[in-house]
């Protein structure tokens, strides 16, 4: 038996997130993972401090940022291939040392004002197109070490609020780093957070033991997951319009600027309280239904959020929503594993990693362009009525909704 299997806590006498962490080789591994996450935290701010000051452009810098985060975007389900095709010993140092070499030019590059924009631009969509996809391989990791379901669903609710954490933190840090540099500091500490991260994530034991499978002739690709990608879009959508939407509520009713990260701070607040609740509670329906109804649950709250009377109503509302969010995006990923073919469960969840950037990205367009001719509280609708569309579409989507595979075993190495 796998060394990874023999000596597990049984979840049944410790079903906490203390169990999780207990599983053998959990907490380095996990921690090693968030070392390098960390480093997509501080990376965007980052980039997008550096250019400016480099160019004095906001043009370029949003050229920049758009080539930076669509190439991640775009080709991450390749990149999660190439981690199940070969490992994550073999696939992911490699990546992240490219991803670090690259994030290095472009602070040299823009570390002194006049630097050229192509140059710019090309080290920006070569850095994302390179960018490990480290979230997608620790929940793959995940699936391996915890075999019981409800420690599984434990372990990606932990993962889902410390994601959310580190995409808070991030920024404060660069912030912190700007007191003692300038902004291209900041790509600096991005590429060792990636590279020292990685390497102490690949030679973790728990990592160390997970073999590439053996490709059969005439194999087929498993199965796109549909179910949770559409779900994964419709959240996207939802969120990133909810931004803005935020901002152009308290411009119309004449409060401040500052009362928006407060808002907005209440929707994260809601997420990581909505994550750990749904990592405890012991749930009866399976994933496919319990998405259904968490993305009705977070549309129908953005809609009537829309009708608050003030901010601090609507701070409410944006709690109660936020509740919804990390359980929706934490079951879309196990739906995601639970479909999933033998070898393939990086790949599974990077096309819903994938798909929440690329609806965070058309969410932020269309939102912008529509605050401007509708009604805030209509266009509160329309964002909520973005995730009930896309619960319509889960429930469209055929094919095992369930409960996924349970025949393959989730002990030791794939």
């Amino acid at each position: 038996m796998s060394a990874l299997t023999s000596s597990r806590p049984s979840p049944a006498r410790q079903p906490s997130y203390a169990a999780v962490l207990r599983l053998p080789h959990a907490r380095r591994t996990f921690l090693a993972a968030l070392a390098a996450r960390l480093s997509y935290g501080t990376v965007s701010l980052a980039v997008l401090l550096s250019v400016t000051r480099a160019t004095g452009s906001y043009v370029v810098t949003g050229l920049v940022m758009a080539l930076f985060g669509g190439s991640a975007v775009v080709l991450m389900p390749v990149r999660a291939t190439l981690v199940d095709r070969y490992g994550p010993r073999r696939a992911l140092p490699p990546m992240a040392a490219a991803y670090s070499a690259v994030l290095c030019l472009l602070a040299a590059l823009t570390w002194h004002p006049g630097a050229p924009p192509t140059a710019l631009a090309l080290a920006a969509a070569l850095s994302g197109c390179v960018a490990p996809p480290l979230g997608p391989t620790m929940r793959a990791v995940w699936g391996r070490l915890a075999d019981d379901p409800a420690l599984l669903r434990r372990a990606y609710s932990l993962d889902g609020v410390a994601e959310e954490l580190l995409y808070v933190s991030g920024p404060a840090l660069v912030g912190l780093l700007l007191r003692f540099g300038p902004p291209p500091t900041g790509l600096l500490l991005s590429a060792v957070l990636m590279s020292a991260g990685t390497c102490a994530f690949v030679v973790s034991p728990a990592v160390r033991e997970v073999a590439p499978p053996k490709r059969e002739a005439g194999r087929t690709p498993g199965r796109f997951p549909a179910a949770p990608v559409v779900a994964a879009v419709g959240l996207g959508l939802a969120l990133s319009a909810v931004d803005l939407l935020v901002m152009a509520f308290a411009e119309q009713r004449s409060y401040g600027a500052e009362a928006v990260p407060w808002v907005l701070g209440a929707l994260s607040a809601g997420s990581a309280v909505g994550g750990l609740l749904n990592g405890v509670v012991e749930w009866r329906r399976p994933a496919g239904e319990r998405l259904v109804w968490l993305a009705v649950g977070l549309g129908a709250t953005l809609a009537v959020a829309g009708l608050a009377s003030g901010m601090w109503v609507l701070a409410g509302a944006m709690a109660a929503a936020g509740v919804f969010v990390a359980p929706t995006l934490t079951t879309a990923y196990l739906l995601a594993d639970e479909t999933a073919a033998e070898g393939e469960r990086t790949r599974a969840g990077a096309w819903v990693n994938a798909a929440v950037n690329a609806g965070s990205s058309g969410g932020s367009v269309a939102a912008g362009w529509l605050v401007g001719w509708l009604p805030v509280a209509v266009c509160f609708a329309l964002a909520g009525g973005a995730a009930v569309v896309s619960a319509v579409g889960v429930r469209a989507v055929p094919g095992p909704r369930a409960g996924g595979d349970r025949s393959r075993p989730r002990g030791g190495a794939a």
